[in-house]
């Protein structure tokens, strides 16, 4: 029996999805724990390819998988999710449904632009899919549990409770809600019906899991920097993407984590506002955005693109016990002579090697740089076929630059990934 938590060290974006899918092969039953459907996850099987938004990646292969506690889901976004995968791979979903993960209402939604839109240059850079505002109302405890989605009674307490609140913050906006309680009451009940055959208490389902002896993999959504207690505030996300996150947003004992691996991609990419170190300003980052298809799975939009940082990855190291790394995106810095890698700031005159908080010293640190060989670029099917060959079969400077963070992180990298598909993997 073993239990791993996948995390992302960065902003996200780091290649989650392929990691979970490549490592499902090895687990009997993979779980989300964090994060709504403003996170997506992207497979590529052949020449499909699979964008995940709530659905933890192993669904395609058949895996009995869960969405935790601690997502808070859209029951439209995920019922159509279900159906897609089941026509596309031919095989039904096997899905546990916490009942205590709370539901995404159409009131979140819009609430989350108007909120955006006061925030100003403190925004968190929000999907607008009503992610923040649901979380909030978890934490102030006005909250709609997807637990509730079955119970008529229920609904219409809370929601007679609930929505005058609502509609005074609405009204503030100068907004208006577009659906009556009524409609709201039936469209979770309509939800709910859907989604009866999935609902259970996951933490007895994980748990019970654990005691057969089943291998377990918890999938994070976003990255460390993004983490409400331990990224980049404000500028992140509304849960736990950390090793600690894995814990709460399934009720799984820390006791029984066996191991956590870190995915770190060769770069640095972002989403949204917020410093960003090591961001390049030149045509550089336009070339890696491009060969890395640096744009958000749901969103579309483009993202901010830089040197590996192991000031921001070594934090991640420490603060999620990642006892290995998977290394992803290789491939994308082939073509370049010189590759930087930032292994310290310099603020102030002095020079620093711990991550700070203040965003008003992280936005005025300059990343020290020290410069590492680069290697050709190769085609696809070129890195299929020295993946097949092995890892001493890479290029030298590729080694070389996997070896340079593992000896920086004092970490070691069991898997290197230098491409989309699952072929061009190797695992160490």
């Amino acid at each position: 029996m073993t239990v791993s938590v996948v995390v992302g060290t960065q902003f996200g974006d780091e290649g989650k999805g392929k990691i979970v899918d490549l490592l499902a092969s090895d687990f009997d039953v993979i779980a989300r724990f964090n994060g709504g459907a403003n996170a997506g996850h992207t497979v590529v099987v052949g020449d499909e390819s699979f964008a995940f938004r709530l659905l933890p990646s192993g669904a395609i292969r058949g895996k009995q998988v869960a969405i935790g506690n601690g997502v808070v889901v859209d029951p439209d976004l995920l019922i159509k999710e279900i159906d897609e995968i089941e026509a596309r791979t031919s095989q039904e979903v096997k899905l546990w449904l916490s009942d205590r993960a709370h539901v995404v209402m159409p009131y979140h939604k819009t609430l989350d632009g108007a909120e955006k839109r006061l925030k100003g240059d403190l925004s968190s850079g929000s999907t607008r899919r009503g992610i923040g505002p649901c979380y909030g109302d978890k934490i102030t405890r006005v909250g709609i549990r997807i637990g509730d989605l079955t119970d008529r009674k229920l609904l219409e307490e809370k929601l007679k409770t609930y929505l005058p609140l609502k509609k005074k913050i609405l009204d503030a906006f100068g907004l208006e809600l577009d659906v009556s309680r009524e409609g709201l009451v039936e469209w979770c009940l309509s939800s709910g019906e859907r989604l009866a055959k999935y609902i259970a208490d996951t933490s007895v389902s994980l748990n019970a899991a654990v005691d057969e002896g089943k291998d377990l993999l918890l999938e994070g959504a976003q990255g460390t920097h993004l983490d409400i207690d331990h990224g980049v505030y404000p500028f992140g996300t509304s849960s736990n993407p950390t090793a600690g996150g894995a814990c709460t947003g399934t009720g799984l004992s820390p006791r029984k984590i066996d191991e956590v691996v870190g995915i770190v991609k060769a770069y640095t990419s972002r989403v949204g506002e917020g410093p960003f170190p090591t961001e390049i300003m030149d045509s550089t980052a336009d070339e890696i955005r491009e060969k890395g298809g640096e744009y958000g799975t749901v969103t579309k939009r483009p993202r901010r693109c830089g040197w590996l940082d192991l000031v921001m990855v070594g934090y991640s190291a420490r603060v999620n016990g990642l006892s290995g790394l998977a290394l992803t995106k290789l491939d994308v810095l082939g073509g370049f002579s010189e590759i930087e890698v930032c292994v310290a700031y310099e603020i102030e005159g002095r020079e620093i090697t711990e991550f700070p908080a203040n965003i008003s010293s992280l936005s005025a640190v300059r990343p020290v740089y020290e410069t590492l060989p680069g290697w050709e670029y190769q085609q696809d099917e070129e890195w299929k076929r020295i993946c097949q060959d092995g890892y001493d079969e890479l290029p030298g400077n590729v080694r070389r630059y996997v070896e340079y963070v593992e000896k920086q992180l004092g970490t070691r990298v069991e898997i290197v990934s230098v491409g989309k598909d699952r072929d061009a993997t190797i695992r160490r």
